[in-house]
């Protein structure tokens, strides 16, 4: 049963990948991978909330494992980083990186905060 939970929740959450990327990508005239940051982001926070709630392990399953799963991507964020290095452009590689960890920490910690005062 968790192995279905899993692939519906996967169902969503990677085509909910690719359009919120191409969203986010589209009003951006850069090399920055703005729409990937944006889902790692959402995806951490959406998993923080779920950690700190009193979630079942059918719930987890399919929200935590198969939707946060499929919208986050850290293959994605590997690649583009060093998309960006190749490129030379070095600022950029390392803003990308500093910026997507701390964003996601922090949005995991908000979510878990959230899901606390709840």
């Amino acid at each position: 049963m968790n192995v279905v939970l899993v692939a519906a929740g996967a169902a969503v959450g990677a085509p909910l990948r690719y359009l919120l990327d191409r969203f986010v990508q589209a009003r951006h005239d850069s090399v920055f991978p703005w729409g990937t940051l944006a889902v790692n982001v959402v995806g951490s926070l959406v998993l923080g909330v779920l950690a700190g709630l009193p979630a079942t392990p059918g719930l987890s399953a399919l929200l935590g494992v198969g939707f946060c799963g499929a919208l986050t991507t850290y293959s994605t964020f590997s690649y583009e980083t060093l998309r960006l290095l190749q490129q030379r452009t070095y600022l950029l590689a390392t803003l990308n990186a500093g910026v997507s960890l701390v964003a996601g920490l922090g949005a995991a910690y908000v979510g878990i905060t959230v899901a606390a005062a709840l």
